[in-house]
């Protein structure tokens, strides 16, 4: 558990957003070959479409976008803020980091700039590190991104993950505030469920090219993540409504990772919520790993559904296995 009893809070000044202008509906899979068909992917998950970044569009240039309404949102201009924070599992470079290269597109340097590679979760364990800055006094104007171009490690023949996913991005400006913000973040990972949702591929590991299996890709056992991700986000709803003293019924709004809405609505009914409290964007973003909470949000606020004061729970599971959640009063 993160959490700490200090008058410091990391308070969300600004969200932004930014999908790429490229829509890929289901019938357009169908049509692209794959062996699937609109009422099979809506059935099992709930996508009815996705973005698809364009040739030369990368995983900073969708973060950038999203930090520019974010910081326009938050009345914050790119030199005030003192912290970049990316949440990405795809970024442009193995390095610099994607933080510094959006650092570099905003015009400012000198702040520490870095990524968290968390998978799905990218963003929540993001967020949980620029929440640790500003409670600590090390930081006092915090820029916090989920990035992915996700749709470019995908198998198109292999519809079993070919379908879920989409690329995206969403973004908020942390302030220091002294009376309200993030309330507590609770992170949580399990190493030995790797084989379960992994890309093959890496620096260290190489790329065997004559290995089964071999190539830049998403490998996922569906049930077995589906049941595990059920379980964990269960438990660490639970233990962020502990670790405040509150009960469910507090809760004004859940804003979940979009993987699948089975999930959603698992996780909602655990809740006891109705569905007209859960944020839903799967059905027109598909799952965008660490861009999904960030994109779900700024839609919540940007909408006018979140408000002020009221109080928000987000959470998402992905690769890693890698779980979190974060309170925060809005």
């Amino acid at each position: 558990m993160i959490h700490t009893d200090n008058r410091i809070f990391a308070r969300i000044a600004g969200t932004g957003s930014y999908l790429p202008q490229q829509i890929l509906t289901n019938e357009d899979l169908v049509k692209r070959g794959v062996d699937t068909s609109d009422e099979w992917i809506v059935s099992r998950t709930g996508i009815r479409q996705r973005h698809i970044a364009a040739a030369g569009e990368l995983t900073s240039d969708l973060g950038y976008q999203a930090a520019l309404r974010a910081l326009e949102a938050a009345g914050v201009s790119a030199d005030e803020i003192d912290l970049i924070v990316v949440g990405t599992t795809t970024p442009d470079l193995i390095f610099p980091s994607t933080a510094t290269i959006i650092q570099r597109k905003l015009g400012v340097a000198g702040c520490p700039a870095f990524d968290v590679n968390a998978a799905c979760s990218g963003f929540v364990y993001a967020l949980t590190v620029a929440d640790k800055f500003i409670r600590s006094g090390a930081s006092r104007t915090a820029l916090v991104i989920g990035a992915e171009t996700l749709t470019r490690m995908l198998d198109w023949n292999d519809r079993n993950t070919c379908v879920l996913f989409g690329d995206g991005a969403g973004a908020v400006v942390l302030k220091a505030d002294d009376s309200t913000g993030i309330l507590s973040t609770h992170m949580h990972a399990d190493g030995g469920k790797k084989d379960l949702l992994w890309n093959p591929v890496g620096v260290s590991a190489g790329f065997k090219p004559d290995e089964p299996n071999a190539g830049v890709r998403v490998m996922m056992a569906g049930n077995d993540v589906f049941k595990y991700a059920v379980k964990a986000l269960d438990a660490v709803v639970d233990e962020a409504l502990v670790a405040n003293g509150l009960d469910k019924t507090a809760l004004d709004w859940l804003v979940p990772h979009q993987a699948n809405l089975r999930i959603i609505e698992a996780t909602a009914k655990r809740l006891d919520m109705s569905m007209e409290r859960v944020i839903i964007t799967v059905d027109k973003h598909g799952n965008t790993s660490s861009g999904s909470v960030p994109l779900a949000l700024d839609e919540a606020v940007r909408s006018g559904k979140v408000q002020r004061g009221q109080l928000i729970l987000l959470e998402a599971f992905g690769g890693g296995f890698a779980w979190g959640s974060a309170l925060i009063r809005y």
